[in-house]
């Protein structure tokens, strides 16, 4: 039997081999969800800043859901809540980041993302949402 983790990972791999660098649908769909978020990515012209953040977001959930029990992904939403909340973004729409994530993954698997993995994702949000709460 699979464990959450690896389907999250596997999810994963699964959505970079079929659209590549995902980062221009995780942040349309950010953007869907939060339009207010957009213009404070207006000083990243070659989309690095996003790169990065998509990077450390995929680190951060697989973190989460491995054996090392996810202390470097709480400490990363901790310290990036605070600094997100610095910049401006509102408590309510940090959460949303992942939730664009999820919602990308499952569309571009389509019939291939299976009731087990919806499971893992909606254990992993509903995780995630804890700590973010907590932060």
């Amino acid at each position: 039997m699979v464990n959450d983790g690896a389907r999250i990972e596997a999810t994963l791999e699964q959505l970079a081999e079929r659209v590549g660098d995902p980062a221009p649908q995780v942040y349309a769909r950010l953007f869907e969800l939060a339009p207010g978020l957009a213009p404070m990515f207006a000083m990243d012209t070659d989309g690095s800043v996003r790169a990065e953040m998509l990077h450390r977001a995929f680190e951060t959930l697989l973190d989460l859901t491995g054996e090392a029990g996810g202390d470097t992904a709480r400490a990363m939403i901790e310290t990036e809540y605070v600094n997100h909340c610095g910049m401006g973004v509102p408590p309510e729409q940090f959460f949303l980041f992942f939730e664009a994530i999820s919602e990308v993954t499952r569309c571009a698997l389509g019939e291939a993302f299976t009731a087990d993995d919806d499971a893992a994702w909606r254990g992993l949000l509903g995780r995630l949402r804890g700590l973010v709460g907590q932060a």
